[in-house]
């Protein structure tokens, strides 16, 4: 190669904006000293860490080309393909999942500190990525679920209420007293459950009939709920905690382990193979974890303040970012990734 740069391995597949990737190669060291450059496209990225064989470059923001090459001195790397996520929103607040329709539309909150007005609840994205309010009349609107009516549920942290919105907008009471309500799935049989932040998962009938479902340890933020392929239904919930759990219940509401390891566990879904994809971090690195039916972890997606995500029909994930308190934003990443239908 004669001195020129090469690389071996890129890890994780992907990252958005804050994210960092690891690069593995030979080389990297300019012979006259000096650290290495690297540009994703003509963005260059801030180099974190540097040696002859590793580079650890953030993403910058504004870079949307996933070609990646090491510059050392003279000498350039060929380049190598990775996903980046791409900016589709901005000025949102999600506090989990966003939910995306059967055709494709992508919805997320504008939660607000708790008991505090905001005068969007949940926005509406279309396909061409053009953001309008949806509706304005739900006070720290948390989780989202789409039911196999078409009608999109929103869970209320602030009064414990799930409200029912038509496609058009028309919002009507579903469900009261579901505590500090949080993450809100959907089983194969229509019936809704409702995570309590106190530590109750409710189950809701279809004749709307509520039942506690399954108990858990109290969480400081949220429980997040998905059904996996097998029809149990996984739960998240963060604590203090750096080695948190990701539950799973059976149909019969036992509850056991699922695995246990990583911190700040957040949203969490499920592809067509059955691997679950969990916003959390591992290895003190921040982004999407991807655990398959082996139940070995690997990071997916570099990225920091990912708190939720959602597969599209189009095979790309959206990753909701919560930033500052009260603010964050949306990620269209490219994976090519065919998401498990919803029940």
């Amino acid at each position: 190669m004669n001195g020129k740069p090469q690389i071996l391995e890129v890890t994780p597949p992907a990252a958005i904006a804050g994210g960092e990737f690891q690069i593995r190669g030979k080389n990297f060291a300019a012979a006259q000293g000096g650290r290495p450059r690297v540009t994703f496209g003509d963005v260059e990225a801030p180099v974190v860490i540097a040696s002859d064989s590793q580079v650890i470059a953030r993403v910058p923001e504004g870079a949307s080309v996933g070609e990646l090459v090491v510059r050392a001195g003279e000498q350039t790397s060929s380049a190598w393909t990775c996903e980046l996520g791409v900016l589709i929103a901005e000025n949102v607040h999600p506090v989990g999942n966003p939910a995306v329709d059967a055709q494709g539309n992508i919805y997320t909150t504008l939660s607000g500190p708790r008991g505090q007005a905001t005068p969007v609840s949940v926005f509406k994205i279309d396909l061409n990525y053009d953001v309008k309010p949806f509706l304005s009349d739900v006070m720290n609107a948390t989780g989202l679920a789409f039911g196999k009516d078409g009608d999109l549920y929103i869970s209320s942290r602030h009064n414990g209420v799930v409200y029912r919105a038509t496609p058009s907008g028309q919002m009507s009471v579903y469900v009261e007293g579901m505590g500090i309500a949080t993450g809100l799935a959907f089983d194969e049989q229509g019936n809704l459950y409702v995570g309590d932040r106190q530590g109750t998962i409710f189950k809701i009938s279809q004749e709307r009939q509520i039942y506690v479902f399954a108990t858990l340890e109290p969480s400081h933020a949220a429980y997040h709920l998905a059904f996996g392929p097998e029809g149990y239904l996984y739960v998240t919930g963060p604590t203090m905690s750096t080695h948190e759990t990701v539950y799973r219940i059976s149909p019969e509401g036992a509850v056991e382990t699922f695995y246990r390891g990583l911190g700040r566990l957040n949203g969490l879904a499920f592809d067509a193979e059955g691997r679950l994809y969990v916003a959390a971090s591992m290895g003190g690195r921040r982004g999407v974890v991807r655990i398959g039916p082996d139940r070995k972890p690997e990071m997916f997606v570099s990225g920091p303040g990912i708190v939720g995500l959602a597969f599209t029909p189009s095979r790309s994930i959206i990753l909701a970012i919560s930033t500052q308190p009260g603010t964050g934003a949306l990620y269209r990443l490219d994976a090519g990734i065919k998401g498990r239908p919803l029940p």
